[in-house]
């Protein structure tokens, strides 16, 4: 990728966005995600589902959106200096700490990037958790 163009990223598990916005962008060293949440992978002509009702299912599956989106912009986890994580039910925080834990551990994470959770009541509904993140590539 060019240093000093703004490139978007889509990788190809995602759905077009519904408004003039990107899932990520990247320019020179810095990949921005957009704020993701816990759809299924696309499916052509389809609208994607939740990949489940519960926190842990559809936590597992923001981070491999989010993860997907890095991974095409050319970043890893490791990568990553802050994410921001937006819970619909301040009573998921626990539930979601531990999830958050277990994941970058399986991960191989190294060193955790800043992090701030806050609770937000206008996702979707259904949608109990959306995070965005910020990388910078060596």
């Amino acid at each position: 990728m060019s240093n000093d163009k703004k490139t978007a990223i889509t990788p190809p598990t995602h759905t077009a966005p519904p408004a003039k916005f990107s899932h990520g962008v990247r320019k020179g060293n810095i990949l921005q995600v957009a704020g993701q949440v816990g759809f299924l992978p696309a499916v052509a002509g389809q609208a994607p589902p939740p990949a489940g009702p519960t926190l842990r299912e559809q936590t597992l599956q923001t981070f491999a959106n989010v993860k997907a989106i890095l991974e095409q912009g050319g970043a890893s986890w490791d990568d990553v200096m802050m994410m921001r994580v937006y819970l619909t039910d301040t009573g998921h925080f626990a539930e979601m700490n531990e999830i958050y834990n277990a994941y970058f551990e399986e991960q191989g994470l190294k060193e955790a990037p800043a992090a701030r959770t806050t609770v937000y009541v206008g996702l979707p509904a259904g949608l109990l958790i959306e995070i965005d993140a910020l990388a910078v590539l060596s």
